[in-house]
């Protein structure tokens, strides 16, 4: 299959809406992590699991790629995009009917041509700003909120 074919299998599985899609790139113990995950997942129910939490919020959710894949014996990084809109709640928050593109980066441990370990980076903070939930970055909103959160503001020096 090759590193783009398997990574290709990896995108068109979280665009599929289908969990069972996971299992032609995934060995059956992948370890899937990514910043909305409160500990790393383990088996592909698990990630089907995360993936339905996704396509339930998202019913539009595609990944798309965006640029050259990296790879090095057992690894590869491979940048894409998220693409989707928030059409019902997720974990108390309500659909908010914005269309959100968040970029990120996979990072991968292959094993017999399989993607083992996957770890996802992407910017929390810019989905929630998309997502209308927090204000962007610069504004008096922010501002604000890290004067609430005991940061205070960043003036010059005196």
């Amino acid at each position: 299959m090759g590193v783009d074919g398997l990574i290709d299998g990896w995108e068109a599985a979280w665009s599929s809406r289908d969990p069972l899609a996971f299992a032609s790139v995934c060995a059956t113990g992948i370890q899937y992590e990514d910043p909305l995950c409160a500990r790393p997942l383990n088996g592909l129910d698990a990630l089907a699991v995360h993936a339905r939490r996704l396509w339930g919020a998202f019913p539009d959710a595609r990944l798309e790629r965006t640029g050259d894949r990296l790879s090095g014996g057992a690894f590869v990084a491979a940048p894409c995009k998220l693409l989707g809109t928030h059409r019902e709640p997720l974990d108390g928050l309500p659909a908010t009917n914005r269309f959100i593109v968040v970029h990120c980066v996979f990072y991968c441990e292959l094993q017999h041509e399989l993607l083992r370990r996957v770890r996802a980076f992407f910017d929390v903070y810019d989905a929630a700003v998309q997502l209308g939930v927090l204000p962007g970055r610069g504004t008096l909103g922010e501002k604000a909120l890290l004067m609430l959160r005991g940061f205070g503001l960043r003036g010059g020096r005196g």
